[in-house]
Formats: structure tokens, C-alpha cells, sequence
């Protein structure tokens, strides 16, 4: 074991003994007494999944279908609680006595079921960054401790708490995951760029379907964020997740009681931030919610600024107690300029560098003119139609339209050498350049654009999912059977320009003459064009059962068939460039899981299979080959926990994933054309740990780490046996805790503080190239909060100790400096 990741298991073990022994005493000290009772709906229905605890301490639960509920607590009084947004709490006084079942009344809260998954309180909101069940994850209602794969879940309350708007800030809270890019805004490909367990991921799965959104995502209308890790393609197919997992966005829906909350947020770049979010009931069996965002911001560069607007409607319709409706769109609006990053156009080897410090880029200029913009937008509509067969049998049935369209410039910059420079530079009449021969410098950055041309994605999902619950002999089945349809249509086209030489860090050079006019004159011309213009369908039929073999001892299986339908791909004229071709995939799962402590400590392991539909391949005789599916095959086990009354939650984990047809280059032969082969290979394994915990009142702390090692174990001789440099760094860890007061007379004050920690970053890696790393960072943050029943304010401080640091795909690409935020809601 090398010596950080040696050290992290010192610290890790450390920190999880001082959480033990910081839980009170009383917890195994005091006699304990059972509570039992019932949660109903305002129609009488049972109430399924609320989360009901005892106020002032940690002691609580969720209802089972029926709507019962059992609490262990030490003898005592205690007052019940059911609190959730938009509608008065429920409380209930109630006395535990030593060894005795104490039986509550029916409580009835003023609710339907579908309110109720707006539950964001459980007794004093003790553990409040954490959500005991999720129904996508597995798309089979399980609760974390249930499911034997490992996922981490950011939740409403944390972002809030932190002032995050955004979906890709909000991921700095879960382990594992690493921002490369951010989004760029063009059609189909535009969203932000991460690293998940070795492998590229985006945001793509709206509550379990696709939802693709090619911007930055506003958070304005989600619920929590659930980061899925490693290959998921049994249960989500291959088009929508990577190898190294998932990102799923699971958003606010409408509940049966009014409710507004209306935010202002400023700060440091000009940030302008105004929010809404509005329910009101229609009637008695209809609800209608509105989330909507307007965002402005500037840079902390010298140039560069984007405007973006987020609104999100949705309705609810109870046609009767077996069939209901949910019709929700999103509709997210920007106009923003490039964010300025940097690709090798020359090698490291020939630049002579091997880091940032080696380069002289000067971390505040943008280097271009923020008039230089583009435009998106995404527009995605949803319907979700359930039936209730029984309770044992249900129904589900949903529709997922996305839509996404970009047009205009995307600067970026190219490293070169001087002799690059010269050779770019070079007037063929009089074989000279304006730029001195300076051997194996790096003094200019060659200037381009790629632009989109009225680029669109559009995308259409189908599924229907059966979803059952029953007893075979002393055996309980849950269970999903799943039909699904994906069709995409792209329409993308690209087309460049160049823009000429520019020293690299000159403050007498006008880097502002990189205008929209110089941009402008470059028309788009088709005959020039790089165009990504094809039409795929997917159909797919899954099936999954959790088999509770007995009550502490359950076993998951699952497959996936999916035929796959390429129908080639064209040209703008509409000249077939490529023919089409059909595949099909079997994608199996296993899991299992086993408590030695019943609902408290869960032992798990998971065999996941992901796969990969590739584009045909030239050989060196000029043949076009139909490409092998991809696969990679997931072995993990790990322990999760949810100790102390779920004061003490946790996932630590070991994986291994193998890759396998991997296309590959051979040297090249007769003329140098280079040979492809399929018989590539590369191992992803590492380890990860998360604890989200409340050892004492008021105190709550979220803390991760993360270790990936990569690498190609049958590959090209120029990167064999090398790290990938899209694998981001081997080493992540985050860390976060908050602090509020309790109960005086400024109950709702709190302070927060953490950070993110990742180890340096390899973005070139290879023998040919050499080998460039982006350095290691820290970046702190810290955040004032007051929050009340009718109003919040919170302070934030993001990157506290003006941080220069750099992410990258293959790239260096500047983040933000400090900034400070202030922002301000008033609920009714």
C-alpha cells in the first residue's frame, strides 16, 4: 500500500473512533422502550416512506407501505414529529417506558402520498445531508442498506446550507467524483465533463430517465443528486451512463398545500441571482409547482460574463386512487462567453514542460473579448403516469422528450513552440515571421474557435417499469420489469476558424482584440464543416428481484437485453458518410448483502456490467470494420452503515473494473497508415469511503476520500501500462461540517466550513508526448447561515484562501478565485 493512501486509512480510522466516541453515552447506556403506530393521508390512505422522529434527538424512521412506523428510544417523554415543506408539522406527545411497546394513535397528516416525498425534516432535522431510501437508484424503492451498490446522495438541505446553485459545484460534496470541464453550452455534447472511477461521465438522467441538459444546470429545481458508481448498464442502459457510473438528478415535485419561497443572492463577479418556488393546489385532487432562476454573472478574469435562465413547471393530477398523472418541463436559457482553456497544439516534450508553474499564463486574463458569445438552449418535457394495480403491484409509465440547441462561438487556445509560431507565421513571398527564433520556448498561444452552427440534439425515452412486491414460501421478491425505448437524432455541426498568434503574457497586448467582429467574419461555409449528423435507436428489456433470502440476508439479480440500431451517419449536403449497423448486448448484475446488524451494519457485495456501442473503424487495407460492444465488468464489496440511530452513516468500498475491447492503434505500415485493432484492455480499481454523521447535537459532517488507479494493461506501446489523462486524479477527498446553535433564542444560527482536496492531475501522459500534470489543490470554503421558518440569510465565502488551481480534460482550464455570496429568501 503506498504511503497517502496509507496515511488516509490512519486518518479515516481516526476520525471514525472520534465520532464513536463523541455519540452520547445515553445511546448504549439507557434502557429502551418501543413506540408503535400509523401515518395516514388527508384521505386515509396509509402513508408510505415519511420520514417520523422524536424531536430534540437523533431517535427516528421512515413508515413502512402500510403507513406503520416502529421507534426505539430510551424510556422517557418525547414529543413525535412529522415536519415537510409547505404544510404545518405534526406532533405528538408520547412516553417510552423501559421494555414496554407504548402504541400511538393513527397520526393523520394534511397530505397526499405525493406530498409527502417532499419530506425534508426528520424530528429536530438532526442528520439532514442524509435520505434513507431512493426509488431510481435501483428503480425499486430500497433503502441504502438494501441495495448492494454503492451511490452517494447530495442532498437539497446541504446545497442550500452551502449556497451552491449549480448541479456541478453541488458534486464537490460527493466522493470520487472530479470536475474536468465545465460546460460549454453546445448542443448534444455541451454539459460539464467529470471523472467517475477512472472514467468521463456527464449529467444525463433526470429521476431515473434521460434529461440531458448542455449548460450548467441550475439546482433551482432539484430535490438531491445521486451519484451512482461504477457500470449501471442493467438498469440504465448504455447511451446515458460511462463505465464509471452515473450522475441522476431527482427534482421537486408538486405537493397538496401552498407554499413560495422567493431568494436573492449577490456577490462578488457581479453575481445577480433571483429565485421562485411556487406550489399551490388546484383544486382538490391537482397541484402545480413552479421553480424558476434568473442568473447573472461575471468573471474573475478580465473578461467574460453569461446570463442564464432556469424554469421549471411542473403538475401533479390524481385522477383516483389507482391513477395518477405528473406532467413537469425544464427549460434552461443562456448566453454566455467561452471560459477560457488551453490544449497542446505542441507536446510537452517539445515545449519542454512538464507543469503549470513551467508555462507563464496568466491566471486572471481571459484572453479573449467577453462580446464573444454563445447561445443555448435546453427544453426537455416529461410525463410520468401511474397506476396502481394493487398494493403489491404498480405501474409506471414515463415519457422523457430532450431537446438542445447551440449557436456561436467557443474560443479555446492552443500551446505552441516559437518555432510553431514562426512556421504559422511565415510570409511565403519573403520567407520571413514577425516572431523571433527562440529554440524551445513557449511564448505564444495560437488562437482558435470552434463554433456551433445552429447545432441541435434531439432525444426521445420511452419506459414503462412493473414494479412488484410479494412472498414466495418465507422468501420476499421486489422486483422491476422494465421496456424502454431511446431514439436520438443529432444535427450537430462544428465549423473553425483561426485567429492568429498572440504572446502568451504581454500586459502591452491588446488580448481584447479577440473579438465577436474578428469571429464574426469567419461565415459559416457547409463545404468546411464538421458535422455529426446520425439517427440512433435503442430497445431494451430489463428485468431485476431483490430476494430477501431471510431478513438480514438478500440477493439482487438482474439482465438487460438491448438492441442497438445505428442508421449511419451523413454529411450536410446528406451524403451517407458511414453505413449503418445493428448490435445487441446482454448486460447481467448480481448483489448481495448481508446485515449482521439488522438495519444498522450491512456487508455487500456487486458484480455490474456496463457496455459501450462503438462506431465503425477503418484497418489499414481501408475496410470498414463493425465494431465488438464494449464491456466493463465491475467486481466491488464494501460495508455501509447507518449506526446509532442513524447518526453515524457510511460506505466504504473496494472495486475493480476490467475494460475489454478497446480500440487500439498498431504502428502503422507501407506509407505509415495507421492499423486499428480491437483487443484493447484497461483496469480501473480503487477504493472509496464516505461518512455522513451527527455525533452531537447540532453538529453534522460530511466527509469523503477517494483513490483511483488506472491504466492501460493492453494498449498502444506509446501509453501501455500508463495512467489514462482522462482518469483525473488518483487521490480526492472532501470534508465539510456545519454547526447550529441549539435551542435559544437564536435558534438557526449556524457556521459551516470544508473544502476538497485532489491530487495532481496528469492531463498528457504518454511516451511520445511526455507527461504534463495540472498541481495538486485545497480549496476551502466556509458559510454564516440564519434560518427560520419564514426566512433565511446566508454569507458564503468560496475558494477562502484565493486559491489558484486548474481542472482539465486533456486541457489546463483556470477556476474561479475567491468569492463571497450573500443571499436572502422569505417562505411562506
Amino acid at each position: 500500500m503506498n504511503k497517502p493512501l496509507l496515511n488516509f486509512f490512519k486518518l479515516f480510522t481516526a476520525a471514525l473512533m472520534l465520532l464513536i466516541l463523541m455519540l452520547p453515552v445515553s445511546l448504549f447506556a439507557q434502557s429502551r422502550g418501543t413506540i408503535k403506530g400509523k401515518v395516514v393521508t388527508i384521505a386515509n390512505q396509509p402513508a408510505d416512506n415519511v420520514s417520523i422522529g422524536l424531536e430534540g434527538t437523533g431517535y427516528g424512521t421512515a413508515t413502512t407501505g402500510s403507513g406503520e412506523f416502529t421507534i426505539k428510544a430510551p424510556a422517557g417523554s418525547y414529543t413525535i414529529i412529522i415536519s415537510y415543506v409547505g404544510v404545518e408539522r405534526v406532533e405528538m406527545p408520547v412516553t417510552v417506558i423501559a421494555g414496554q411497546i407504548t402504541t400511538v394513535p393513527t397520526i393523520t397528516v394534511r397530505a397526499s402520498q405525493a406530498q409527502l416525498a417532499e419530506v425534508n425534516v426528520i424530528a429536530n432535522r438532526a442528520n439532514r445531508f442524509t435520505r434513507k431510501i431512493s426509488a431510481d437508484v435501483a428503480k425499486i424503492p430500497l433503502s441504502n442498506l438494501e441495495n448492494a451498490q454503492s451511490y452517494s446522495v447530495v442532498t437539497s438541505e446541504l446545497l442550500k446550507e452551502q449556497n451552491v446553485f449549480n448541479v456541478e459545484d453541488a458534486l464537490k460534496n460527493a466522493p470520487g467524483i472530479q470536475k474536468m470541464w465545465d460546460a460549454t453550452g453546445r448542443a448534444g455534447d455541451g454539459g460539464g465533463y467529470f471523472t467517475l472511477r477512472g472514467f468521463v461521465t456527464q449529467t444525463r438522467l433526470r429521476n431515473g430517465i434521460a434529461g440531458l441538459v448542455t449548460s450548467g444546470i441550475d439546482a433551482v429545481n432539484i430535490d438531491k443528486i445521486e451519484v451512482i458508481k461504477g457500470p449501471s448498464a442493467t438498469l440504465f442502459g448504455s447511451t446515458l451512463t460511462s463505465f464509471g457510473g452515473l450522475v441522476n438528478r431527482v427534482t421537486k415535485k408538486p405537493y397538496d398545500a401552498f407554499g413560495l419561497e422567493i431568494g436573492q443572492s449577490v456577490g462578488s463577479y457581479k453575481l445577480n441571482r433571483t429565485t421562485i418556488d411556487l406550489n399551490t393546489p388546484i383544486g382538490s385532487n391537482v397541484a402545480f409547482r413552479l421553480n424558476a432562476a434568473h442568473n447573472y454573472e461575471g468573471s474573475f478574469q478580465n473578461y467574460g460574463k453569461g446570463r442564464n435562465f432556469a424554469v421549471a413547471p411542473s403538475l401533479s393530477i390524481k385522477a383516483n386512487d389507482k391513477l395518477s398523472f405528473l406532467l413537469e418541463s425544464e427549460i434552461f436559457v443562456g448566453r454566455n462567453s467561452a471560459k477560457p482553456f488551453f490544449f497542446f497544439y505542441d507536446s510537452p516534450l517539445a515545449l519542454g514542460v512538464n507543469k503549470v508553474s513551467d508555462l507563464n499564463i496568466n491566471y486572471k486574463n481571459a484572453y479573449v473579448n467577453d462580446d464573444i458569445q454563445s447561445f443555448s438552449r435546453s427544453t426537455n418535457y416529461f410525463a410520468t403516469v401511474n397506476y396502481k394495480f394493487s398494493d403489491k403491484l404498480k405501474s409506471q409509465t414515463v415519457f422523457s422528450s430532450t431537446n438542445s440547441y447551440s449557436n456561436g462561438a467557443s474560443p479555446y487556445f492552443y500551446l505552441i513552440t516559437d518555432e510553431t509560431a514562426i512556421a504559422l507565421t511565415t510570409d511565403p513571398a519573403t520567407n520571413t515571421s514577425p516572431y523571433p527564433n527562440l529554440p524551445g520556448q513557449a511564448n505564444y498561444i495560437y488562437r482558435n474557435d470552434q463554433s456551433t452552427y445552429h447545432s441541435k440534439l434531439n432525444a426521445i425515452e420511452i419506459q414503462e417499469n412493473i414494479n412488484g412486491d410479494f412472498n414466495i414460501g418465507i422468501t420476499r421478491h421486489r422486483f422491476v420489469f422494465g421496456l424502454d425505448f431511446q431514439r436520438q437524432n443529432s444535427n450537430q455541426i462544428y465549423y473553425g476558424g483561426s485567429y492568429g498568434i498572440a504572446p502568451i503574457n504581454d500586459p502591452n497586448y491588446d488580448y481584447g482584440s479577440f473579438n465577436k467582429t474578428l469571429v464574426d467574419a469567419n461565415v459559416y461555409n457547409p463545404a468546411v464543416a464538421y458535422p455529426y449528423i446520425y439517427k440512433t435507436n435503442t430497445y431494451s428489456a430489463y428485468a431485476s428481484d431483490v430476494v430477501n433470502i431471510t431478513d438480514r440476508f438478500i440477493a439482487t439479480v438482474g439482465l438487460r437485453v438491448d438492441r442497438f440500431e445505428n442508421k449511419g451517419n451523413y454529411s450536410v449536403t446528406g451524403t451517407q458518410t458511414s453505413k449503418p449497423f445493428n448490435q445487441t448486448a446482454f448486460s447481467p448484475k448480481f448483489g448481495l448483502i448481508f446485515q449482521p446488524v439488522k438495519d444498522a451494519l450491512s456487508l455487500f457485495a456487486n458484480y455490474q456490467n456496463g457496455f459501450q456501442n462503438l462506431s465503425p473503424y477503418t484497418d489499414a487495407g481501408g475496410q470498414t470494420i463493425a465494431p465488438k460492444i464494449q464491456n466493463a465488468n465491475q467486481i466491488e464489496g464494501g460495508v455501509k452503515m447507518a449506526l446509532f440511530n442513524g447518526k453515524l452513516n457510511g460506505t466504504v468500498s473496494y472495486y475493480r473494473i476490467n475494460l475489454t475491447n478497446v480500440l487500439r492503434t498498431l504502428p502503422g505500415s507501407g506509407g505509415g497508415q495507421p492499423i486499428q485493432v480491437q483487443d484493447g484492455t484497461q483496469l480501473s480499481k480503487g477504493f472509496e469511503a464516505e461518512v455522513i454523521a451527527n455525533p452531537i447535537a447540532s453538529v453534522n459532517i460530511v466527509a469523503g476520500f477517494a483513490y483511483n488507479d488506472s491504466k492501460f494493461t493492453k494498449s498502444d506501446a506509446d501509453v501501455q501500462g500508463l495512467r489514462p489523462n482522462t482518469a483525473g486524479s488518483p487521490y480526492l477527498a472532501n470534508f465539510y461540517a456545519s454547526y447550529r446553535l441549539p435551542v435559544t433564542e437564536l435558534k438557526g444560527l449556524g457556521i459551516g466550513f470544508g473544502g476538497n482536496y485532489a491530487s495532481a492531475n496528469k492531463i498528457i501522459n504518454s511516451v511520445s508526448q511526455g507527461s504534463f500534470e495540472l498541481p495538486a489543490y485545497t480549496v476551502l470554503n466556509a458559510n454564516l447561515f440564519y434560518d427560520r421558518s419564514k426566512y433565511r440569510v446566508g454569507l458564503s465565502v468560496n475558494n477562502l484562501a484565493n486559491k489558484e488551481y486548474y481542472t482539465g480534460y486533456t486541457t489546463i482550464n483556470p477556476q474561479r478565485l475567491r468569492q463571497f455570496v450573500l443571499s436572502a429568501s422569505y417562505k411562506l
